[in-house]
């Protein structure tokens, strides 16, 4: 394991820092596996929430690092704190105990080795609920079959099929080929299977194994937008389920006049507001062309208190999360 963190391939920028002797690599992380926050989450689409919502945990650090992150604060700033195997096992244990449906492990796309040790711990614990994966899509997918087996679920971004946009916002031209790859070793690892499940004489579906492909609408970026959702009829429709978000929410960025500035370039690439009543409509209207076998869609909401703040220990609202750890504070339960 020492060996993939000594000249760093993990992801597809495949930086080669010594990650082992404590140098950062282009995710912004060492060898040691950092987290922010856990909680009990239920925002994500109705197949992973279900009744007891989703037990994410969100890592520190990213391989994409994109230029509207509303988690910048953990993916790009460095917020959270080393945790031990066993620590991360705990947490999972925690989160199982709460009544999580699964287990949502949020962009441990640079920590694929540690993260695969931690699950098969878990699991050896007695950690029983699905595991997802929940990433960027920008990965490689040999990297990926360290996860076989131990993840069920697989959540990747397909945020553009654009190289210019992916190069503006990530850059990464390469975006568009990698998380293509990506996706389809995922849906080689794991069929898709939904099953029913009640509670208190209601039903409803819950995702066991398989792929939920997600793609971010960006305002005023319609016919990018039309390249990924061609892509996914021809590719992938029937395979897996296909979430379409139209939330896109402009981020009130903190942080240094070099960061900002440079962010704020990036964001130039696009129109960088709430989307419209228009363009929901268009939306609509398009999604409901390709007839997708199963498909998730956002409502339009221009609500921006969802927006996360993992300084907090409540970094969501407490509509949307419950939280069972943090990375700063001791809940009651220790």
């Amino acid at each position: 394991m020492e060996q993939l963190y000594k000249s760093c391939r993990q992801c597809p920028r495949n930086c080669g820092a010594d990650r082992a002797s404590g140098k950062k690599g282009a995710c912004g992380e060492s060898a040691g596996l950092r987290a922010a926050s856990a909680c009990l989450h239920f925002g994500e689409e109705p197949l992973l929430t279900v009744f007891g919502g989703s037990g994410t945990i969100f890592f520190t650090g990213c391989t994409l690092r994109c230029a509207f992150c509303q988690n910048y604060q953990i993916s790009q700033q460095g917020m959270g704190r080393e945790i031990s195997t066993d620590e991360f096992v705990t947490i999972c244990l925690k989160l199982q105990d709460a009544g999580a449906e699964n287990i949502n492990l949020v962009t441990g796309s640079h920590h694929i080795p540690v993260i695969a040790r931690g699950i098969r711990a878990a699991k050896d614990a007695g950690l029983k609920i699905p595991v997802a994966w929940n990433s960027s899509g920008y990965e490689s997918s040999d990297m990926l079959d360290m996860l076989g087996g131990l993840v069920d679920i697989w959540l990747p971004d397909l945020k553009t099929l654009n190289p210019m946009m992916s190069e503006s916002l990530f850059g990464a031209a390469d975006y568009p080929a990698a998380s293509k790859k990506a996706v389809r070793k995922m849906l080689s690892l794991s069929p898709l299977r939904i099953q029913e499940v009640k509670k208190g004489g209601e039903v409803r579906e819950k995702i066991l194994s398989g792929v939920i492909v997600r793609h971010l609408f960006l305002p005023g970026r319609m016919d990018d937008t039309v390249m990924v959702l061609d892509y996914l009829k021809s590719r992938v429709d029937g395979k897996a389920c296909i979430s379409l978000m139209s939330q896109y929410t402009p981020v009130p960025f903190e942080g240094e006049a070099l960061e900002l500035e440079r962010r704020n370039k990036s964001l130039a690439a696009f129109q960088n507001r709430l989307v419209s009543p228009d363009e929901d409509t268009k939306l609509r209207e398009m999604i409901d062309s390709y007839c997708f076998e199963y498909l998730f869609y956002q409502d339009l909401s221009d609500d921006t208190s969802w927006l996360p703040d993992f300084r907090r220990p409540q970094p969501f609202s407490s509509v949307l999360a419950k939280p069972v750890w943090h990375w700063k504070f001791l809940f009651a339960d220790g």
